[in-house]
């Protein structure tokens, strides 16, 4: 945005006591941030009438109505005296009294959805809002299509389409000899303790049946793993991380990923035009990763792998993970299709969005 336009001013309001105030306060570009009270809805998908029984979470559901109601009153009398020309909804737990107040004091706003499903917060705000972003083709969602700007989702600018001179110099920036495979498996900053474990039951079998491939993985923060059972001589080929700020490097060097749904991982993995095995959550909000993975999965732009046959056997993976490395074709079919859906000017297109509904002033 500021580089489209130096003289704008950019105001971030998050949740109070939100994980992310730290980092924005920091970021250079953002001139000031506020923090408001929000509540969370709490369902589970695939519980059905069970969650209504469930007294802990009524209990807690109860308490965030209200951290929803005062979170309303500040963001309306922070928006008022800010005045912005604009607003953009990424979605989350403070996005409903942002988007109700935004709507009360008609300042137009704009909404963004990663996912194939739109969440519940930018649902609740939909009816007011200026304009929808949307990471794919806009008949996946509810909104108008009149307005609904299909955008992609704004990457870090290190996820790029990987060369295979980019690729040999991550690996020789990760100690991996330039002709060795490599997989990479990542469940996001939390990790995901199914999808490690479901890779640690085929590790043995993999280092085995391919003597020269690297396994890195990315089990999350907190989370710990024991590969002791493998022996010294394969431990040498498994490298674990519990969180990697230099994402881009790992799956960039990788001839194959191994991946929770997210869209934005998959976004990223898109950019960099990698072949990929999914394994979504069936238990986040509304079964979206496993959308996620199912349309992706309809265009032949990955695997999919599913948890519950994970949880019957341990090694399920283990044949499509095979196949993958034994046939480069099918991988370049799969990393072919993916990138298709990269968007690597998305940063850009949701900009001219904002802008064009912030108006013509100087704005913020």
């Amino acid at each position: 945005m500021k580089r489209q336009k130096p003289e704008i001013e950019v105001i971030y309001i998050g949740e109070r006591g939100g994980s992310l105030n730290d980092i924005v306060e920091r970021h250079a570009d953002i001139d000031s941030s506020y923090q408001v009270m929000a509540g969370k809805f709490r369902r589970y998908h695939g519980e059905g009438f069970k969650q209504l029984f469930d007294v802990p979470t009524v209990l807690k559901n109860a308490r965030d109505f209200f951290l929803v109601f005062f979170g309303f009153w500040q963001a309306l009398w922070r928006l008022w005296r800010l005045k912005p020309d604009a607003v953009f909804i990424k979605g989350s737990l403070v996005a409903v009294p942002v988007g109700w107040a935004s709507a009360l004091l008609r300042i137009p706003y704009v909404t963004h959805d990663s996912d194939t499903m739109p969440g519940l917060a930018n649902r609740l705000i939909s009816r007011w809002a200026a304009a929808h972003a949307v990471a794919l083709n806009k008949e996946f969602y509810p909104y108008p299509a009149k307005k609904t700007f299909t955008v992609g989702i704004p990457l870090a600018s290190d996820f790029i389409p990987v060369t295979p001179s980019l690729i040999r110099r991550y690996k020789e920036e990760l100690a991996i000899p330039e002709a060795n495979p490599v997989i990479f498996v990542t469940g996001g900053g939390l990790g995901a303790t199914r999808l490690n474990a479901a890779v640690s039951a085929i590790a043995k079998n993999l280092l085995e049946e391919f003597p020269h491939l690297y396994l890195l993985q990315s089990i999350g923060r907190g989370n710990s793993i024991d590969y002791s059972f493998l022996g010294a001589d394969l431990r040498k080929r498994v490298v674990v991380k519990n969180f990697i700020k230099d994402l881009y490097r790992y799956s960039g060097a990788a001839d194959l990923i191994i991946t929770r749904g997210s869209a934005t991982a998959l976004a990223e993995f898109a950019a960099q035009g990698k072949s990929c095995v999914v394994v979504p959550n069936p238990l986040l909000t509304g079964g979206h990763q496993l959308k996620n993975a199912a349309h992706m999965a309809d265009i032949a732009a990955v695997c999919v792998v599913d948890e519950d046959l994970i949880k019957q056997q341990p090694d399920a993976l283990l044949p499509i993970v095979r196949q993958l490395l034994r046939n480069p074709k099918e991988r370049a079919k799969l990393s072919k299709n993916l990138s298709k859906l990269a968007k690597p000017d998305s940063a850009s297109r949701l900009t001219d969005l904002l802008l064009k509904h912030a108006g013509s002033g100087t704005g913020s």
